[in-house]
């Protein structure tokens, strides 16, 4: 990037900083987006100027050659070479680039912890008619602040493409397009500082209402409904059978979440008690809240939310080797960090927005920084504090193109509890069916009822 270049879109984002108050861009604005400096999502075009980051191109557009539909996805980049690594050795060379989390699982762990650079690949990308309702959000989307707070005149994917605010960039990671409905079967394992563990297998199906187009069934019947996932546990056999559903809104400050659970020995589908916000996730030793689940989740009303930066962060990203169905669990999961040897990680821009706990309001963590990547708005690296400041816990995410729809998503969640040296790693579909896709959606499947006959 030209300094020029770089010069004017430091001052578009110190401009952004500057009207935190604002809710829709000019028209002006909006117009930027797609352009010769933005691209659809809000990022920067170009690359930076030491050309360490390259220009987006596009992301994947179409699958590789050798990638046959229903399958695992084949790494477009197995060729890559690792640049360097990032040992406790070598960190204040590279501690401007990591978060505080980053570096404190580097130190924590100098014997066997690594993380091996790649070439950056921007590989993010969408449907072309996300990518114009992103545009026309940037003109429309506001924050409700009333109540619990929602969004309102948005549609399909990211709110703010043009950020003025962090609880705006905070609605961008939870509303990001990310298909209509996906069905996976995936494992969850928690493990003890001796590599100990027991996975978990569930199967799950996500609908989207808001990622529906205009008109489609499941918006229609959910117009407020932003995501309904649900789940069945298969393994080990004392949980196996176990459902729930959980319905998440848009707008909190007209309908709350709702979540429902069928006990297999009961036969019957109970309301659930309120699950979200800090309340610790099922089966997974309490190493995860279940507001982390996708690093982030849910109605961000417990934290004030302020937009630090913009920034450069060596992050997880195009995680092929790693969701690769060749791998089998123990090759992944290895005491106290997964193996390093299997994770990629790459210099990414990222925005950079801080939650500090509210007065009057109630979690386990009093701070939260989260790390956007710019291309795709998803949470990459997420350092959460507890009640005394200090840093607990950092999560991951590996994420990756699944270049038949095309979507940027997470394959493999990793949560990590700097306190006790474990750490919970969600999302492995190794040897397992990896996601599937779909266009559409019968809402008939997201009810209650519909838990009693779950058996996908």
């Amino acid at each position: 990037m030209s300094l020029p270049r770089a010069f004017t879109l430091s001052l578009l984002f110190a401009s952004i900083l500057a009207n935190v108050a604002a809710a829709a861009v000019s028209p002006e604005e909006a117009s930027n987006l797609g352009g010769s400096a933005f691209t659809p999502l809000g990022a920067e075009r170009q690359g930076n100027a030491e050309g360490t980051i390259p220009p987006w191109t596009g992301g994947i557009t179409t699958p590789p050659p050798d990638y046959k539909p229903g399958t695992h996805h084949s790494d477009p980049f197995a060729s890559d070479p690792v640049l360097f690594s990032i040992t406790a050795e070598n960190l204040d060379d590279y501690a401007d680039k990591l978060s505080e989390g980053q570096k404190a699982l580097l130190r924590a762990h100098p014997e066997t912890l690594h993380l091996d650079v790649y070439p950056t690949r921007r590989s993010a990308s969408y449907p072309d008619w996300v990518y114009e309702a992103i545009k026309a959000n940037a003109r429309t989307a506001e924050v409700i602040r009333e109540g619990k707070g929602g969004i309102a005149n948005a549609n399909v994917s990211s709110p703010f493409p043009i950020p003025k605010s962090g609880v705006e960039v905070v609605w961008n990671h939870n509303l990001r397009w990310r298909g209509i409905r996906i069905n996976r079967s995936f494992g969850q394992a928690a493990v003890t500082q001796r590599g100990r563990y027991t996975v978990t297998i569930a199967l799950q199906d996500f609908a989207f209402p808001y990622a529906a187009r205009p008109r489609d069934a499941l918006r229609e019947k959910f117009p407020n409904i932003l995501l309904a996932i649900k789940s069945k546990f298969i393994q080990p056999g004392l949980i196996a059978g176990e459902r729930s559903l959980v319905i998440d809104p848009i707008d909190q400050t007209r309908d709350p979440r709702k979540s429902w659970f069928f006990n297999p020995t009961l036969r019957r589908v109970l309301r659930a008690p309120y699950i979200g916000n800090d309340f610790p996730a099922f089966n997974t030793d309490n190493l995860r809240t279940v507001d982390e689940f996708d690093l982030y989740n849910g109605s961000p009303e417990r934290f004030e939310w302020k937009l630090l930066d913009k920034r450069e962060l060596y992050i997880p990203y195009n995680a092929y080797r790693i969701h690769s169905d060749d791998l089998r669990y123990s090759e992944i999961l290895k005491p106290r960090h997964i193996n390093p040897n299997l994770a990629r990680y790459e210099l990414h821009r990222v925005w950079v927005v801080e939650g500090t706990l509210k007065p009057g309001m109630t979690h386990v963590y009093s701070r939260r920084v989260f790390y956007l990547d710019e291309d795709s708005w998803q949470i990459a690296v997420a350092d959460n504090y507890d009640l005394d400041g200090e840093l607990w816990r950092t999560a991951e995410a590996h994420a990756l193109n699944y270049y038949e729809v095309p979507v940027l998503w997470s394959t493999l969640e990793v949560y990590y509890d700097l306190l006790q040296q474990r750490y919970l790693a969600s999302g492995l579909d190794n040897r397992r069916n990896p996601y599937r896709f779909y266009e559409d959606a019968d809402p008939r499947e997201f009810s209650p009822n519909a838990l009693i006959y779950y058996i996908r």
